[in-house]
């Protein structure tokens, strides 16, 4: 195994995560995993990743029963190739594998029925192995631009990075190309509409008074006939909703652009960190009503009750690989205020045991629970069930795993994929037994609205 060696060259702020992944990107493939000031303890650091020297790709269908089918294992063998001592301190990426994680990967890791559709030509599994890239500091506005070695041997030595730091400082000064505006998309289409989406959770409460579940996050599926680039979308959408755990991964044929509020986990070193969400209230835009709605929030027992089932879960599923009794519920419930709603959110910690890294990590707690609901595999077969279209990006994770182990991912929601002139995008919510199906189908829309403003579509009724 080779260990990696790492160039790096600081580059003064201030400095915009957009504006520098336009400047960097060159052709696709590349990644931005984006962040917007203010910046948080949750949400230090942005990235832009390009140039990548290898694709780690499984199309979205893929055989489970075929002998190479394990896209995590496929995905760590490479890593394995580039790798680097863990570097300490927090998670910083400096060369690894950034891209994203499908929902339906979760077929390969458990046993699920296969009745739901194929809707999307986004891939299982999609990753770049990326040596170069800049991290900006959004707290300070500086960057740093680096360049690893790579396992090939064109790809390393310090001429090769004198090279490469040329190159992007370059590309750095040269004014970003943003495309010119698109006409808006079209008019957005569901799987379901109101009174379908309320049989829905009817059937969910149904299976819940049985004893089957105690929640399911139910979502439905948004689709819209889109000429729009990529990037002027994207722009649009970071202006109305930022986001701290936003993305935008070109993969060349499927772009993805996330406004994601959650993370799914966060390893540094042995620790790991997952913050799940349950419980969401529109803004409104006048003081008095945020305010209540900010309360309402806060002290509804059904919005408590859904996230202490999430947390509960997620301890469960840390439990798997952690160390014994390192599992803490380090905040059980806070109030998080995005640009269009207010979320309830909690933090659980653990240690992994020293058996333990990024993949078994991965294997034991995807997708994250506060996506699926409890218990999770049965949740999982409701979902499959009920949607009836397979989920694709949605709820999948998008992010970075490091060539020093350490990794960081979004849970995929607020997330746009564009492909062949299509748009389209889910919105879901956690149903418990004294949901109201109004309400939910409310909520989804909450969610969605951001997204439907971004590509220029009014939601259905």
């Amino acid at each position: 195994m080779t260990h990696a060696q790492v160039h790096e060259e600081a580059v003064p702020g201030p400095l915009e995560p957009f504006r520098c992944f336009l400047q960097l990107r060159g052709r696709a493939p590349a990644v931005l995993l984006d962040g917007q000031p203010p910046a948080t303890e949750a949400n230090r650091r942005a990235y832009v990743l390009f140039d990548p020297f290898e694709i780690v790709s499984f199309p979205a269908g893929s055989d489970l029963a075929a002998p190479a089918a394990d896209p995590i294992a496929a995905l760590f063998q490479r890593l394995e190739r580039f790798a680097a001592a863990p570097r300490g301190g927090p998670a910083r990426f400096r060369g690894g594998a950034a891209g994203f994680l499908s929902y339906d990967l979760g077929r390969f890791l458990e046993k699920l029925p296969q009745s739901a559709a194929l809707s999307t030509a986004a891939p299982d599994l999609w990753f770049g192995l990326f040596n170069r890239g800049l991290e900006i500091d959004l707290e300070s506005g500086a960057g740093t631009l680096f360049v690893a070695d790579a396992p090939e041997g064109a790809r390393s030595g310090r001429g090769y990075a004198a090279a490469a730091l040329e190159e992007a400082r370059a590309r750095l000064a040269a004014p970003p190309a943003l495309p010119p505006a698109a006409p808006p998309a079209g008019p957005l289409r569901s799987n379901f509409d109101r009174a379908s989406y309320a049989a829905a959770v009817e059937r969910v409460r149904e299976y819940i008074t049985r004893g089957d579940v105690y929640q399911v996050n139910l979502s439905q599926r948004f689709a819209a006939d889109c000429q729009a680039d990529p990037a002027v979308v994207y722009a649009r959408l970071r202006a109305v909703n930022p986001a701290p755990f936003a993305a935008f991964v070109d993969t060349g044929a499927v772009q993805l652009l996330s406004s994601s509020p959650e993370r799914f986990l966060l390893l540094a070193g042995d620790v790991v960190e997952t913050r799940p969400i349950k419980g969401t209230r529109p803004r409104s835009g006048r003081a008095a009503e945020d305010e209540r709605l900010r309360h309402d929030l806060m002290t509804s027992a059904k919005d408590a009750a859904e996230l202490a089932m999430i947390v509960d879960l997620l301890r469960n599923d840390l439990g798997r690989v952690a160390r014994f009794g390192s599992v803490e519920v380090v905040e059980a419930a806070r109030l998080t205020t995005h640009a269009t709603v207010f979320h309830r959110e909690a933090t659980v910690c653990a240690r992994l045991r020293p058996d333990a890294g990024p993949r078994e990590l991965l294997r034991a707690a995807f997708p994250g629970g506060s996506v699926t609901g409890a218990p999770k595999i049965r949740a999982m077969e409701v979902i499959e069930e009920l949607e009836g279209l397979r989920r694709g990006p949605f709820t999948g994770s998008i992010g970075w795993i490091g060539q020093d182990g350490a990794l960081d991912l979004n849970i995929a929601i607020r997330t746009l994929v564009l492909e062949r002139g299509l748009a389209h995008f889910h919105a879901g919510g956690g149903v418990v037994l004294d949901s109201d199906p109004e309400a939910e189908y409310e909520e989804t829309l909450a969610k969605a609205r951001a997204l439907a403003e971004a590509l220029g579509s009014p939601l259905p009724d």
